[in-house]
């Protein structure tokens, strides 16, 4: 069975209680909950994980080889700051595709270069958990089409 690693970047252990009117009431275990009932339906296993701390990530990220077929990340802040992650996401050969709750580019100015994109197969933002429902989809869709 094919594996994706889930990855929820630094704060979003916070969600249902942090800025409600950019993130929704959405929780991390709703969100897990419905990645779960995809996951299973399509039968693919997920890992998931969150973690307030870049190094854990890249960590994380840098055991991937044989062991996952794609990466589904949500870097958080770290999208916009961290060369880490982006290296490790670029180091692995293995699919990854960005999500985010809200639509970083209508955000504050700092938040509209994403260092993770240009690494990642595909970005997908500004639907609230849909954006995990859709980002997932196209990691399974990544992994099916592989030749």
């Amino acid at each position: 069975m094919k594996k994706i690693l889930v990855i929820h970047g630094p704060n979003l252990n916070l969600l249902g209680d942090r800025e409600i009117d950019v993130y929704g009431k959405v929780t991390l275990t709703q969100i897990n909950s419905s990645l779960k009932r995809l996951a299973q339906k399509k039968k693919i296993q997920l890992k998931i994980i969150q973690s307030n701390h870049e190094g854990k990530i890249v960590e994380v990220i840098g055991e991937t080889k044989g062991k996952f077929s794609a990466i589904l990340i949500n870097p958080a802040a770290y999208t916009h700051t961290s060369v880490a992650i982006r290296d490790a996401i670029s180091a692995v050969p293995v699919p990854c595709v960005e999500v985010h709750l809200s639509n970083i580019y209508q955000r504050e100015e700092f938040r509209h270069t994403s260092l993770i994109a240009p690494v990642a197969k595909g970005q997908v933002c500004g639907f609230g958990l849909m954006s995990y429902v859709l980002g997932l989809e196209a990691a399974i869709s990544l992994i099916k089409n592989k030749k």
